[in-house]
């Protein structure tokens, strides 16, 4: 490499020009690349340019602004791999932890190329880990976008559809088999009109920021499926490229936000800023801890050669640093603005919170969010919960914040597996949870309603099994969730009896039924429409195989439960009273009709009393849903109507009587949605006050019909 002239002061074409501090990363301009990196501990820091065959070019930045180094290089365009030398302190018992020996990655990195190969020098102070390790790629930013425009789905009308890009496509027969597995694949017709088919609004991606496999699982011949071990916020994972080229993972998936848009469906990212894949003291030093460790993690105070672990996987990012913040800060808007990108699901997001010690919800992060103009209009979704004491923050978070509602998930499994005295809750997480999300100005919308996600049983396997089956995963059964809430309907497993299959089908379709007609932003699990089985395997994290892929031969097998998902989504989808924008609050609404926007009834018609709210039963009940008492306007401030409807909800294990109430409530009902047939439709009609008899474990959905 060139250096400038020494006489002149001007850099050749081929020379170092200063460049800026900002923006951090590698930036290229179409002319030439600037490079940036913070490091507060560094005594000097070299950048680092590795040709197709290896060779290494060290260039020294020597400018440095607010402990940024920073260099411009004309020449240097897309398809350049590169890393970072830091030179600078190695004192691990005062969490130092510089080494010149370590070739580093870019935390600002938007694309790598290479590989791991768990050599020594990751590990080990004084070797070389050059060749062993990945290095950073500058891309092209460039890209034809035409038309694209964000869908902005309203979070009331939103289904979101959790999926894991290579577990959806990688068996799909209509996809070609060179597209399975990657960006591409998740954009192909097939699985389009598949999301589009079911009433999808958004996708809601597993990790697809680069992240590292695990030495301990590839020792046992497994992965890291699920890939909750990012180090590369700013890069898409890069084994979801179909065509592999160091930065081909970067327009990829731009088309496939593009396609997917295009569709009406927006592109969710679960993002995993709580740890990184450096895991503990002594895991690899491949980017953070080399850079600056003590900026980087949260050390412990008292002994900071060893890390705060609040997420259970050996380190926790420190939030409370302004450079991991803006790291933080800057990835976000980088996935809005160049991506396109429609919103985050933040895993244990109770990390990002933790100031000091105690989680506190006004931290840092969530005043940047706040006031950030960019990351403040999209959707921002909490897992409310870490692994630190207190870190169970269901219903704790930001006006801004919605939540994957873990007591909704909870509720809902007790009550259709018959567990007593529930009906209160029951009631509460039906109605969008107001007692977890009314008193912080936040609506029906801030629950993010699941029965299922990727950690925990699929929905088949929580009818199917009473305890989890993780022996593959080689930890003696000793991994994943003990406490699951399941009910096989009394067979663990296969079987071929009729009756334990037909409860179990039953059971799925009371499930899913509860869960998109709940008020609130329901959420479903890939493959649970058509009977995915992980074979009672609750923590597929590590099985990238097909035990964790979608079966897509269940579209046939299952074709019933599939059309019950259509159906019951169409449902919620054609009538507002399922989807309210304010909560239920069950006073007359101003009209001739007096009745209110909900009533709760006992099997008997009668309106319920405090008795049959305490009542030891508590299994089976009638909520009437007026679909004139829809208080909010909608979008252009026009009133909202609606046909009332009649759920009953039947638990017990007995088929029962319900009487329909008087005609107050509406003189005609029609069936809209019976669990107890396969696809969920059928025909009959009932007048006011008639006695239905539902099914046992059943729900039943009547609709006004005059």
């Amino acid at each position: 490499m060139a250096q400038p002239d020494a006489a002149s002061g001007d850099a050749t074409p081929l020379g170092v020009w200063p460049g800026t501090a900002y923006p951090l990363g590698a930036t290229y301009d179409g002319a030439g690349t600037n490079f940036s990196v913070f490091s507060e501990v560094a005594d000097a820091v070299d950048l680092c340019l590795i040709t197709g065959d290896g060779t290494e070019t060290r260039i020294p930045l020597d400018e440095v602004d607010g402990y940024v180094w920073h260099a411009y290089l004309p020449a240097v365009g897309p398809g350049q791999r590169y890393g970072f030398r830091i030179h600078g302190p190695y004192d691990p018992e005062h969490g130092l932890r510089c080494d010149p020996s370590k070739f580093l990655l870019d935390p600002y990195g938007k694309a790598f190329d290479g590989e791991f190969d768990n050599d020594p020098s990751l590990y080990t102070h004084g070797l070389d880990s050059l060749g062993h390790t990945m290095a950073s790629v500058v891309i092209n930013p460039y890209f034809d976008w035409g038309t694209d425009r964000a869908p902005n789905r309203p979070y009331h009308e939103t289904v979101i559809y959790e999926a894991h890009v290579k577990g959806m496509t990688a068996t799909h027969p209509d996809i070609p088999e060179e597209l399975r597995g990657t960006y591409s694949g998740i954009a192909h017709p097939a699985i389009i009109e598949h999301l589009k088919g079911l009433g999808v609004t958004a996708i809601e991606l597993m990790p697809v920021h680069q992240f590292l496999h695990d030495t301990v699982l590839l020792d046992q011949g497994l992965r890291n499926y699920w890939g909750y071990n990012s180090f590369g916020y700013l890069a898409p994972h890069n084994e979801y490229a179909a065509i592999k080229r160091a930065d081909s993972a970067v327009t990829e998936f731009k088309a496939m936000v593009r396609d997917l848009h295009a569709e009406g469906i927006e592109v969710i990212l679960d993002v995993v800023y709580n740890h990184t894949a450096e895991g503990n003291h002594r895991g690899p030093t491949i980017s953070f801890r080399g850079i600056d460790n003590a900026a980087y993690y949260r050390l412990l105070d008292d002994d900071p050669s060893h890390y705060m672990d609040y997420t259970g996987t050996g380190n926790s990012l420190n939030v409370r640093h302004p450079h991991t913040l803006q790291l933080i800060m800057d990835s976000l808007r980088y996935w809005v603005l160049d991506m396109h990108v429609d919103g985050f699901r933040f895993d244990l997001a109770a990390t990002l919170a933790r100031e000091l010690h105690d989680v506190d919800r006004l931290s840092a992060f969530f005043d940047l969010v706040q006031q950030d103009p960019v990351i403040s209009q999209v959707k921002l979704i909490a897992e409310p919960w870490d692994v630190g004491e207190g870190g169970y923050q269901v219903g704790n978070f930001p006006g801004l914040w919605t939540e994957w509602n873990g007591k909704f998930r909870d509720t809902v499994r007790d009550y259709w597996r018959g567990e007593p005295a529930t009906l209160g809750e029951f009631a509460s997480r039906l109605t969008g949870s107001s007692d977890l999300y009314e008193a912080t100005g936040r609506r029906p919308s801030a629950s993010i309603n699941f029965i299922t996600a990727h950690d925990g049983f699929t929905l088949r396997d929580l009818v199917s099994y009473n305890e989890k089956h993780n022996e593959a995963n080689g930890e003696d059964n000793r991994d994943g969730e003990s406490w699951n809430r399941s009910w096989n309907c009394g067979v663990e497993g296969d079987t071929d009896d009729p009756d334990i299959l037909a409860l179990r089908a039953r059971q799925s379709r009371n499930l899913l039924a509860t869960l998109v007609l709940s008020q609130g932003v329901p959420m479903l699990a890939h493959g649970d429409e058509m009977g995915r089985t992980q074979h009672g395997n609750n923590n597929v994290y590590c099985q990238d195989s097909p035990l964790a892929w979608m079966d897509w031969s269940l579209m046939q097998q299952n074709s019933d439960l599939l059309e019950f998902t259509r159906n019951v989504i169409a449902l919620r989808t054609e009538h507002p009273v399922f989807r309210r924008r304010r909560f239920l609050d069950g006073r007359p609404v101003r009209s001739k009709d007096r009745a209110r926007d909900i009533a709760w009834l006992t099997p008997e018609g009668a309106e319920m009393t405090t008795a049959d709210w305490d009542s030891g039963f508590g299994k089976s009940l009638t909520v009437f849903l007026n679909g004139k008492g829809i208080h909010e306007p909608d979008p252009r401030g026009q009133r909202i109507s609606d046909d009332s409807f009649l759920l009953c909800f039947n638990a017990h294990d007995e088929a029962m009587d319900f009487t329909l109430p008087n005609a107050d409530y509406g003189t005609q009902w029609a069936v809209a949605l019976d669990c107890s047939t396969p696809t969920g439709l059928t025909e009959a009609s009932y007048p006011a006050s008639a006695t239905v008899p539902v099914e046992s474990r059943c729900l039943l959905a009547l609709r006004h019909a005059g």
